[in-house]
């Protein structure tokens, strides 16, 4: 019998973010959100007249994709381009309709936050800490 690998926090940190990233992708479902999507409209909504560009770049995929879901956002009433014509820079905001679709995918991330919490309460306290750390410019 072979020895077990040794201990990697990398391939743990990867093993249970994808089991939550999992998750949460199956409790977006139903809201007709993929997790990209849900990236995406936030990027909006947390940018207001956000350029294409960027929002490509924040989410690290083309220019091109970035505009086939926009246009897909626009046409579901969730995001409004305020220029919609070639050679303007866009002015992209999320609608009304986009706002109440972000507030229910946020009780999907609540319920996921509280159960995660409860299942793993010393790896929420070291997220935490980490995110506290990182936000202040020190990791």
């Amino acid at each position: 019998m072979s020895e077990p690998p040794p201990f990697s926090p990398t391939v743990t940190l990867l093993t249970v973010g994808r089991v939550w990233e999992a998750a949460f992708a199956e409790g977006l479902k139903p809201l007709g959100l993929t997790t990209r999507k849900y990236g995406l409209l936030g990027h909006v909504r947390g940018t207001p007249g956000i350029s294409f560009s960027e929002l490509a770049r924040r989410s690290r995929i083309t220019v091109q994709s970035a505009h086939t879901a926009v246009a897909a956002f626009v046409e579901a009433g969730l995001v409004d381009d305020g220029t919609a014509h070639a050679g303007a820079a866009s002015s992209l905001r999320v609608t009304a309709e986009g706002e109440s679709l972000l507030a229910r995918a946020a009780e999907v991330v609540a319920r996921l936050d509280a159960e995660f919490a409860v299942r793993h309460p010393e790896l929420t306290e070291a997220l935490r800490a980490h995110m506290a750390r990182a936000v202040a410019g020190s990791d």
